[in-house]
């Protein structure tokens, strides 16, 4: 993904990527264009820094970050998949949680197609994680509960999934879709749409940003615990750690102007994040385990085992339930939200 720049334009080196941005002038349309002279990502921002500057520098580097990435993906390097999930989402959660810098209606369809690549990307990595999760859990039950070939069946039931999977990640990564993707990107971060709050100082800016992100995973958090235990609980649980992660990537984006603690902030959703990805990881395996036992069984094999792989899900699941929501009462303090 290889930026264009222009010569009149300040620039940003953020891993690898050029972040131009445009001159302090303000165009008709009443959008004001970012300041002349951004500091690299992570260094030199300060509180009085521009709110654009910050967050561009922050996609520039995840943006750098994708780009470096795809080749270790097409070789199936190790985490490559995940390291290269990760840096998607980051996209598109900043371009979610500030609008008031770079407006909706300007980013919409680069953050469609941010999801679609994270969901490519999340099919190869989501049947990684529930093998690993179940062949783990395998592995530690005594021998004398292992009945049948439960762990040939278990790979036999991935390893067809994750070569689609693998067909399906690198039939995009060598779609026109893709490259159209990273050509966006790079007009994005070349002449960025930015709205007039884009210059104005990062303490009054990303604050409020991060706020919204804040309430709105609390919302969900409510919602979710006022739900009765089981699927539609696990559902809302779901959506309340992708919120903490839209909270945690906003912090994040911010924090090289912000400080000590923004980081703090951040660190406290990435608790929350980490605990419910860890419950809904347990619950789908709960169902996968399930679904094994039941062709085993129809294949004449004992079951048994894979009825204890469920239940040990679920018992994980439960584990990791009361994990985040202590992490998330540590999160609501008002000093972490202060």
């Amino acid at each position: 993904m290889r930026t264009q720049t222009t010569p009149e334009r300040g620039q940003a080196q953020a891993n690898g990527s050029t972040v131009a941005l445009a001159s302090p002038d303000r165009h008709e349309s009443g959008r004001a264009s970012g300041p002349s002279a951004p500091a690299r990502a992570g260094r030199g921002f300060t509180h009085r820094s521009a709110a654009g500057d910050v967050v561009l520098a922050y996609i520039g580097e995840q943006a750098g970050r994708l780009r470096a990435l795809d080749p270790l993906v097409r070789g199936n390097a190790p985490d490559s998949v995940h390291q290269m999930r990760v840096a998607a989402r980051r996209l598109r959660s900043t371009l979610q949680a500030y609008p008031t810098i770079l407006p909706k209606s300007a980013t919409w369809h680069v953050r469609a197609e941010l999801k679609w690549l994270g969901e490519v990307l999340g099919e190869a990595r989501d049947d990684e994680v529930l093998s690993a999760y179940l062949l783990t859990r395998l592995a530690s039950l005594p021998a004398e509960q292992v009945l049948g070939p439960a762990q040939a069946r278990v790979r036999a039931h991935f390893a067809p999934r994750e070569a689609s999977a693998r067909e399906a990640l690198l039939e995009a990564l060598n779609s026109a879709r893709y490259y159209t993707l990273a050509a966006e990107l790079d007009r994005l971060l070349a002449d960025p749409p930015l709205t007039a709050a884009a210059v104005e100082r990062a303490d009054e800016v990303l604050p409020q940003a991060i706020g919204r992100a804040y309430r709105r995973t609390r919302r969900r958090m409510h919602q979710a615990q006022r739900i009765a235990p089981g699927a539609g609980r696990d559902t809302a649980l779901h959506e309340t750690r992708k919120a903490a992660k839209r909270a945690r990537y906003a912090a994040e984006a911010a924090q090289p102007a912000l400080g000590k603690k923004t980081r703090r902030f951040a660190r406290r959703m990435k608790a929350v994040q980490s605990a419910l990805g860890d419950h809904h990881d347990a619950v789908t395996a709960r169902a996968t385990a399930r679904d094994i036992g039941v062709r085993a069984h129809l294949a004449g094999e004992n079951a048994f085992t894979f009825g204890l792989l469920s239940e040990r899900a679920a018992h994980d699941a439960a584990g990791y339930e009361a994990e985040a929501l202590r992490a998330w009462k540590h999160a609501k303090r008002r000093k972490v939200r202060r």
